[in-house]
């Protein structure tokens, strides 16, 4: 076989795997699973069957393409909420957004220290990577099912917010665990140059592309797209260059820009909807294929990811949630929607992936609790979002025009 006969047959199997997985965006309406799962499981399954799949990517391979992904999974869910909606949710979005976070990474450690046997750093480490919601598997859901009312926009600020916060501390931790002499000062200080960097370039990034788009005007409308996803490459980039969190940078970016007036501006965001989409595919398969890095016949893990994706549920995340909803203006059962909608995806797989990049004590058992805590959160959790919806009187459209 020829290079080109050979790259051919590569090319031919890829188009042909995205072309299922496009497909399998109508197997999870009819199912009323989440796309996400699907992608997940499919890949897990692949990659055990298939063993030589999971040596295709490492690791560090994984850790990139998801970077890459939430780069644009997080502009363009930005761009979706917009400036109005968030400004409307802004004070329940930042109390999730930090301080829940902060919250659940505590009530996490506290369980994996005191439940499950992990030393003070490695339980640390874990309730980090717990942390977050994802931003992937929420606007996926919420996207084909569009919530009227505030509950929506929480849910998808919240997922934005928390994971540029969920990263920092990770990042801080991961300093903590592989420096002796450090303290946990170096987490807070991590934390707070990720979040002022960010939210600093952030800005000012989509104030320079706004202004680039209405003075600048291209030859051909369908460059103007491009335009916007090298600036969100840009505005990531030079904000981890500066030592900020990049993925804070353009959600910010992507909300300012998402109600400013713009040329173009209605296929720029299918443009950007599209490859977010995509991305949400590639992301999920990838990490899928890094299965092999799990001891699943280790009844431990499974038992462990079990138990505290029970306690993350029905206690961490309603007693970190109810405190913090009571100043927004919801309804009872709007607030136990957002209460059960936390769920979890592709950003706590990356950060255990984190831990396993740096080898640090017990990351195969924490990567392994939380491949399994997210498969289940997809899978259980991500299925039961229409059924909580409607036992709880909260409206959801399929075809958007509820907003």
């Amino acid at each position: 076989m020829t290079e080109i006969t050979h790259f051919g047959l590569v090319i031919a199997v890829g188009a042909g795997v995205f072309a299922l997985a496009v497909l399998s965006n109508k197997l999870s309406e009819r199912l009323a699973v989440p796309a996400p799962a699907i992608f997940l499981i499919a890949a897990a399954l692949a990659g055990r069957v298939f063993t030589r799949l999971g040596d295709v990517l490492s690791v560090r391979d994984v850790e990139r393409i998801a970077v890459l992904a939430l780069v644009v999974i997080l502009f363009d869910g930005g761009m979706r909420v917009g400036w109005r909606r968030f400004r409307d949710a802004l004070v329940p979005i930042g109390l999730l957004g930090v301080l829940g976070t902060f919250a659940t990474a505590g009530a996490m450690t506290l369980a994996a220290r005191y439940l499950f046997g992990f030393d003070w750093t490695a339980a640390g480490i874990l309730g980090a990577a717990l942390a977050p919601t994802d931003p992937a598997v929420m606007f996926s859901v919420l996207g084909k099912r569009e919530i009227s009312g505030r509950a929506g926009t929480i849910l998808e600020g919240e997922s934005g917010v928390n994971d540029p916060v969920g990263i920092a501390l990770m990042i801080g931790m991961l300093e903590l665990a592989t420096h002796s002499h450090a303290t946990f000062w170096v987490v807070v200080r991590e934390f707070a140059v990720e979040m002022a960097v960010g939210l600093a370039i952030g800005v000012v990034g989509a104030f320079v592309l706004i202004q680039a788009v209405r003075r600048i005007e291209l030859p051909n409308p369908a460059l103007y797209p491009l335009r916007t996803l090298a600036a969100a490459g840009v505005i990531y980039g030079v904000t981890a260059v500066a030592h900020g969190s990049g993925f804070l940078a353009v959600f910010v970016a992507g909300i300012l820009i998402g109600d400013a007036d713009l040329p173009e501006k209605r296929y720029v965001e299918r443009f950007h909807t599209s490859l977010a989409s995509l991305a949400e595919i590639v992301v999920f398969v990838a990490l899928g294929l890094t299965v092999n890095n799990i001891a699943l016949g280790d009844r431990s893990v499974w038992l462990d990811a079990l138990l505290l994706s029970a306690l993350l549920a029905f206690v961490a995340r309603p007693l970190v949630v109810a405190p913090l909803l009571w100043p927004a203006r919801l309804r009872v059962g709007e607030r136990l929607f957002v209460m059960w909608s936390g769920l979890k995806g592709a950003v706590p797989i990356l950060l255990a992936a984190f831990a396993l990049l740096e080898h640090v004590d017990s990351a195969e058992r924490i990567y392994g609790i939380v491949f399994v805590l997210v498969a289940f959160s997809v899978l259980v959790q991500g299925a039961t979002i229409p059924f909580v919806a409607a036992r709880l009187g909260i409206p959801m459209s399929s075809d958007g025009e509820s907003r």
